[in-house]
């Protein structure tokens, strides 16, 4: 006996995905990034390998990675690393997404080659505005020159989650990264088959089927995360080191919105493990600890300057090692509006406090900001100033100070120092440090931040370690995690990435390309933010660290 059933089967068709960190309409977020929703039409994904155009020798070189991802894209990506053999170079991403799938495998084959990742476009040399990886500029063998630019680059959707897969991940602070739900589209298929039976003791059994024919049903989406998505997101999160707190960041937008993800919260999850300085451009290799001073990298480590006798000053002692002076300071015209903050530059002695002390007595009221350079010094005097700097509520964050007409081997020469009043000058989060137990008065700010400055670690005597950390946990520190790190440290003083500054709290923002410390004022119709809360009178303070 023969007949013919038709019967619906749903099948998995694909996972789409997006991200950002702010939430905004799509469009609204098309127009930050620069119009890249326009691109609906966005090729499949293509590599390139590409030489910097800005150096003369030792060039360094990187993976352009642009375009949608598909489910051929791994295979791309797998071609282009099999070319570059042993080479650790970055891979600079630009993309809308794609599926889901194929960057779990091309963030895996990332993380298992031991490669940084970046957002970033890549503009290669002679190419027009408007295709600027034109065809007539790809190498045929070897790289391509061209250049890298962050201003309006994206990487949205199943992009993050390939820029996951870097072992340094470098989000440049002018391009975006993106985030909304997971949409799942199924996809109806009508399937014919040929089914042959036979009766056996009055029984009709199935002896064979053929399938005869297929035809589309149509199509239904779902935004809800099935169990097994779920847990497929999850472990590739927690297999790249980043914080499942992204999924709520990812769930909470719906396929109308998309959130915008900020270098501090990207910093926080683990999305990004650093934030390029204004200087730095993707694509740049992280530098090496023995790294040349000529080399070109980013995130180069600092010099560890010992620490000095306070007692032994003299005129020409360095900056760096007098003791820790005070001074007020301001930048513009104060007929009009001028920024004002206190700097605080040089060694921690046991007479800072009441140097401290006493120029917080002539603010009043005013809350100025307290700008920090020093490589440390007296532990208990760290502990007082901290102290008194939570109790005045005062923001800190790390910068370098200059007064016009100073040397550059004195850039707070007395001679230009105000006798009375503030003193006018410039200050700059660039190259600026706050080592050792200057960390310890950093913690207490309210905010503290920091700009591309660098940030060190103390690890305290046998002797004051109980002290140690009950201030840390009274700063608002993760105390445990501090003690942890420290404890393992052999060194009296190193460096410490922002990202793990943020993580641990010892600063909780981060000061934009553009900003300077203790840069802006907070007027009356100020917005609230982390550098105007909410009450606030007008004083002096900073706009929040944020893209948008």
């Amino acid at each position: 006996m023969r007949s013919a059933i038709s019967f619906f089967m749903k099948s998995l068709f694909a996972l789409l995905l997006s991200l950002l960190f702010l939430t905004l309409p799509i469009g609204a977020a098309t127009s930050q990034a620069g119009g890249q929703k326009k691109q609906a039409g966005q090729p499949p994904m293509r590599f390139i390998l590409v030489r910097s155009l800005l150096c003369m020798e030792d060039c360094p070189e990187w993976i352009s990675g642009e375009g949608r991802i598909t489910s051929d894209t791994p295979a791309q990506l797998r071609k282009i690393l099999k070319k570059i053999g042993d080479r650790k170079l970055p891979i600079v991403l630009l993309s809308e997404g794609g599926e889901v799938d194929a960057a779990y495998a091309m963030g895996r084959m990332i993380r298992k080659a031991g490669l940084e990742t970046a957002v970033g476009g890549t503009r290669l040399k002679d190419c027009p505005a408007e295709d600027m990886r034109c065809d007539a500029a790809v190498a045929k063998d070897g790289a391509s020159l061209g250049d890298t630019y962050s201003y309006g680059a994206y990487c949205f959707s199943a992009c993050p989650l390939v820029f996951a897969g870097g072992t340094v991940r470098a989000a440049p602070q002018w391009a975006f990264i993106g985030v909304h739900q997971i949409t799942t589209i199924y996809s109806k298929v009508r399937v014919s088959y040929r089914i042959e039976y036979k009766i056996v003791n009055g029984k009709k059994t199935e002896i064979s089927r053929k399938e005869v024919g297929r035809k589309s049903a149509g199509q239904s989406s779902s935004t809800k995360l099935g169990k097994k998505a779920a847990a497929a997101l999850t472990a590739y999160l927690k297999e790249m080191g980043v914080s499942a707190d992204l999924i709520g960041v990812m769930m909470s937008a719906t396929p109308d919105k998309i959130n915008v993800v900020p270098p501090e919260d990207a910093l926080r999850m683990g999305l990004a493990t650093d934030v390029l300085a204004y200087n730095e451009w993707p694509g740049m290799p992280l530098c090496a600890l023995d790294a040349a001073a000529e080399a070109v990298c980013h995130r180069r480590p600092a010099a560890e300057a010992p620490a000095q006798d306070a007692a032994a000053v003299a005129s020409q002692t360095p900056p760096e090692s007098r003791p820790m002076d005070f001074l007020l300071m301001y930048d513009g015209n104060c007929q009009d509006e001028c920024t004002q903050w206190i700097s605080a530059e040089g060694h921690i002695t046991p007479e800072t406090p009441a140097r401290l002390k006493a120029i917080l007595k002539t603010l009043g009221e005013r809350k100025l900001p307290v700008v920090l350079q020093s490589n440390g010094g007296d532990t208990d005097a760290a502990f007082a100033m901290g102290r008194m700097i939570r109790a005045a509520g005062l923001e800190t964050s790390i910068g370098r100070t200059r007064l016009p007409n100073c040397p550059t081997l004195d850039p707070r020469c007395k001679a230009s120092m105000a006798k009375s009043g503030p003193t006018k000058g410039e200050v700059s989060a660039g190259g600026a440090y706050c080592l050792s137990t200057c960390t310890l008065v950093l913690m207490s700010g309210t905010p503290r931040l920091a700009g591309y400055s660098d940030i060190g670690l103390v690890r305290p005597t046998t002797a004051k370690e109980t002290k140690f950390f009950a201030y840390v946990d009274e700063m608002g520190v993760n105390a445990g995690t501090f003690e942890t790190m420290m404890r393992a440290a052999s060194i009296e003083q190193k460096t410490i990435p922002r990202a793990q500054a943020l993580e641990l709290g010892i600063i909780n923002g981060i000061i934009p390309y553009g900003d300077e410390p203790g840069s802006r004022l907070c007027g009356p119709d100020a917005k609230e933010s982390l550098r105007c809360p909410k009450k606030a009178k007008a004083g002096i303070a900073p706009t929040a660290a944020s893209l948008n």
